[in-house]
């Protein structure tokens, strides 16, 4: 009834924001004229239609379309600005297969109708699928065994001062191998580890696999109860530890081999290779926890067969050789070290095992790069931006190829990485822990001039789909939930077959019969060439500093808190400047105090999972359905990270130091009991922290240090007792 009024007064009626880079109300248009077409006959005249070419458009995409004798035909404009010809191309294809498909079936519900035309779909589902090669059936130990065979004297391991070759290092796994096999390990028996860094982390990995077992690594650093959790829901068969972790382990009636006294008990055991009898590689390697989402973490499954694919990729790919130098320095609970540990050894290049804690220190990185002739390591995007100023050319000489994984590769991270290291090679990988490490990789170019770097392709034998909510493909270009099929999917969550079923669901795409798909959450598009671009999470789950991290796991653990009503958590910031905050609800008469809940929250949960704010709310916001609005919870202020009563910096030391965390942490004072992680503190600032005490400062301190002594006047303390660092 109002089709007559003009569109300005339209928008001078709503008065909708007004910008000038898109038109206001709506922007893109569809218009049908299907009135039947008036003739115009004048005596002396044949009049005919021309086509007016247009030059600018009115809105960001128009489609206009016209009935003719039974025809219908029609046109698309764009502003080109936004599309480029071909995306828009593609858009009339889609159009064009979408009215054949209403017309095959007009009963079929709208959500059913493909969108994409045999050709793109094809595209998406065969073409840009990893390469399909045939690799050996092998399991993972096997291709060490044969690289032992092949150059036995050849040095595999490096632990500081102790080194051991490949022959030397295949016979004391040997020799633990046939001695877990006497404690009944085989198939897909689970057996723990929790060790420091060390030859004896590699030496018990090895031996578990060569018994026929799964390790679980846990990680030392754990709270007790976490580490209880963990050794209770995976139920295994021994647990691999050093003297000095023992105590912090409650093993029950578990065999327990203490690694660093087994010389005797090891000595009359066989340092040949243990038959593999039943073992296929259809069994499980590994099991390594994740963050769950209800409170608990989740243990995920990997098998042989994937790994393998996974380290048989990565050689074929970056070719290493004897010469190389790999760089162990990831938490054997972090799947990154899964290949860290195990490709250099199949390729015949030497393991340098990093010193505990080290991967937290960017000065000691750099020495050992330096002193170790490093060719090969890895980084999470946020520890690379620490690590680059220390990285020279001088001092990285020997390095040829850095890897990227974790979180997000900024794209001016990469552009800041090849400016200081023009001559090394940086590869973005991506891949879940439910999954055999990674699964998609892409070669960072200098050149690359893209407003994001992508995630990659597909890696051999792996399949990667970008679905809608009908598990239906996408286009390209077009946002929608990242799935992993092929060989390198795991098998599923330890004990949690309700989960499992949700997550890893039927492959409808694949060619292997009854092969299945995990559903990551993760969002992403496909681009023109292939690759894959990473847009973000589709729920409460969040990458920070390289850990996963599921925020209702904390909310779990907070709201179970004395005192505490109700609870969220949500991640604030971007990258390396990312934080998680805590929202709580007293109970009646409740007094929350943010030192308190710090110390509960860390009796069950990783370091890197306690909010570095805490903020005491009345009542959550709420949305118009009585959901609780995330999107309206309040930035915490400084009040939320005030935990005790002020008093002032006493002394030289204690007052430098306060103002490095006055500038490190964004607060306006720091008193002399202050706690650093409860000021916003967190591992990437701890260790931009010990980075400006060395130079400022003079003193060199461990990381460890800080985690243990957090408060400033215990710094200041152990400051002046410190060696003096060689600035």
């Amino acid at each position: 009834s109002h089709q007559d009024v003009p569109f300005e007064q339209v928008v001078e009626a709503l008065k909708p924001p007004r910008s000038t880079s898109h038109s206001p109300i709506f922007q893109v248009m569809c218009s049908l004229n299907n009135t039947p077409p008036r003739t115009l006959t004048l005596p002396g005249l044949t009049l005919e239609g021309m086509a007016q070419d247009r030059h600018s458009a009115q809105f960001e995409l128009s489609l206009e379309l016209e009935e003719r004798d039974g025809i219908v035909e029609g046109s698309l404009t764009y502003t080109t600005a936004l599309f480029d010809a071909s995306t828009v191309a593609r858009f009339g294809q889609y159009f064009e297969t979408i009215l054949a498909g209403m017309v095959a079936d007009a009963q079929q519900t709208v959500s059913s109708l493909s969108i994409l035309p045999a050709a793109e779909q094809h595209l998406l589902l065969e073409q840009f699928q990893g390469e399909s090669r045939d690799y050996p059936s092998r399991l993972i130990h096997e291709l060490f065994e044969e690289q032992a065979a092949r150059d036995g004297a050849a040095t595999a391991l490096v632990c500081g001062a102790e080194r051991l070759s490949y022959a030397q290092l295949n016979e004391r796994a040997n020799r633990l191998a046939h001695h877990l096999r006497t404690l009944g390990i085989g198939p897909d028996e689970r057996v723990a580890i929790c060790v420091e860094r060390s030859v004896e982390m590699v030496v018990g990995l090895l031996a578990i696999l060569k018994a026929g077992g799964a390790y679980v690594p846990l990680d030392p650093d754990y709270p007790a109860e976490r580490l209880a959790y963990m050794l209770d829901d995976c139920a295994p068969r021994a647990l691999l530890t050093h003297s000095a972790l023992r105590a912090r382990l409650d093993s029950g009636d578990l065999p327990v081999l203490e690694l660093d006294r087994l010389d005797a008990v090891l000595a009359g055991q066989p340092d040949r290779n243990p038959e593999h009898g039943a073992l296929r590689p259809d069994h499980l390697a590994y099991v390594i926890y994740t963050s769950g989402s209800t409170g608990k973490p989740k243990g995920a499954m990997n098998q042989h067969d994937g790994v393998v694919n996974r380290l048989l990729w990565a050689q074929q790919t970056y070719q290493l050789t004897a010469q190389d130098r790999v760089l162990q320095k990831t938490p054997m609970a972090f799947d990154v070290s899964v290949w860290e540990f195990f490709l250099p050894l199949l390729a015949g290049a030497q393991l340098v095992m990093a010193r505990p804690q080290g991967h937290q220190d960017p000065h000691y990185l750099a020495e050992v790069i330096e002193s170790e002739g490093i060719t090969m390591m890895h980084f999470v995007p946020s520890m690379l931006q620490l690590f680059l100023p220390q990285a020279d050319a001088r001092r990285c000489a020997s390095l040829r190829r850095v890897l990227c994984s974790g979180e997000a590769l900024p794209v001016a991270l990469q552009q800041h990485f090849h400016r200081c290291l023009p001559e090394v090679e940086l590869h973005n990988l991506y891949g879940p822990t439910e999954a055999a490490v990674d699964v998609t990789a892409w070669h960072c170019l200098p050149q690359h001039e893209g407003t994001s770097v992508p995630i990659g392709r597909p890696i051999a034998n792996t399949a990667m789909y970008v679905l809608d909510r009908q598990g239906q493909p996408v286009p390209l270009g077009v946002a929608g939930e990242l799935y992993i099929g092929g060989v390198q999917v795991a098998r599923g969550y330890l004990n949690r077959p309700e989960l499992t079923a949700e997550r890893f669901v039927p492959d409808l795409f694949g060619a292997k019969p009854g092969a299945y798909m995990y559903k990551t959450g993760d969002v992403a598009r496909w681009l023109e060439n292939g690759a894959i671009e990473y847009l973000g999470r589709n729920d409460f789950q969040v990458k920070l500093r390289g850990q996963r991290i599921e925020l209702g796991e904390i909310e779990a653990r907070l709201a179970a808190c004395e005192g505490v009503a109700e609870a969220a958590v949500v991640a604030r910031g971007e990258g390396g400047d990312m934080r998680l905050v805590a929202y709580v609800v007293p109970q009646s008469g409740a007094q929350l105090e943010a030192a308190v809940l710090r110390v509960a929250l860390a009796q069950q949960v990783a370091e890197y999972m306690i909010p570095s704010a805490f903020v005491t709310m009345e009542a959550f916001p709420l949305t118009p359905n009585g959901k609780l609005d995330r999107k309206a919870l309040p930035a915490p202020d400084a009040t939320a990270l005030v935990t005790r009563e002020y008093e002032a910096p006493q002394g030289a030391a204690e007052e430098a130091i306060a103002v490095i965390w006055q500038d490190l942490l964004g607060v306006e004072k720091v008193g002399r009991h202050d706690h650093f992680f409860e000021l916003g503190g967190h591992s990437l600032l701890a260790v931009q922290f010990l980075a400006r005490m060395r130079q400022e400062l003079g003193v060199d301190l461990a990381v460890r240090a800080l985690f243990s002594e957090p408060t400033l006047a215990a710094q200041a303390m152990l400051a002046q007792a410190a060696q003096p660092a060689a600035v």
